[in-house]
């Protein structure tokens, strides 16, 4: 087995009866409480993505260095792309953090939204709509609501309640 010294840290052995005390100086091999102290050279930082750290000589030295992110869990690769949930997009950083955006819906154009399975967004299965009084009408055409009244939804502004306008009729109320 061969004996490996590091160039920047050598450390001086004294086998007893083949040296004498005289021959060693202590100002020129200090040591401390511990034993013999190596001059600590200066060693380079070690990569903040490092994860695994061998200490073989004087200086540490990283073996591996993170190449992936971890989110909830699981790993993704640098610059990987994915979906966590139906509104998150999410992107593994060259930093290794995870930058995700969170869908901004448009408020649908209607009264009766719906959330689909794996849809982030709520929809209006029926198309655009509006109230007449608590009839829901679909948007774009008069429907008659009762005997007296004909109802159509305002152009883009399916929040505001329908308009009305009231036909001749006997004895009956308008919405």
């Amino acid at each position: 087995m061969a004996l490996h010294i590091h160039e920047a840290c050598i450390l001086l052995f004294v086998i007893p009866g083949l040296v004498s005390s005289a021959a060693i100086s202590h100002e020129d091999y200090p040591a401390d409480e511990d034993g013999p102290v190596c001059d600590q050279p200066d060693c380079p930082k070690i990569h903040p993505k490092c994860t695994k750290v061998e200490h073989n000589g004087c200086c540490p030295e990283c073996k591996e260095v993170k190449n992936f992110c971890e989110y909830h869990g699981k790993n993704y690769k640098i610059l990987e792309e994915f979906k966590p949930s139906p509104c998150e997009w999410c992107r593994c950083e060259p930093s290794n953090e995870v930058h995700c955006v969170v869908a901004d819906c448009a408020v649908p154009e209607c009264v009766n939204p719906v959330y689909e399975p794996e849809q982030c967004c709520p929809v209006c299965k029926n198309g655009p709509n509006c109230f007449a009084g608590t009839t829901i009408i679909p948007a774009g055409i008069e429907v008659k609501v009762d005997e007296c009244n004909i109802c159509h939804c305002h152009n883009g502004d399916w929040w505001k309640p329908a308009q009305c306008s009231k036909r001749e009729c006997q004895g009956k109320q308008t919405v």
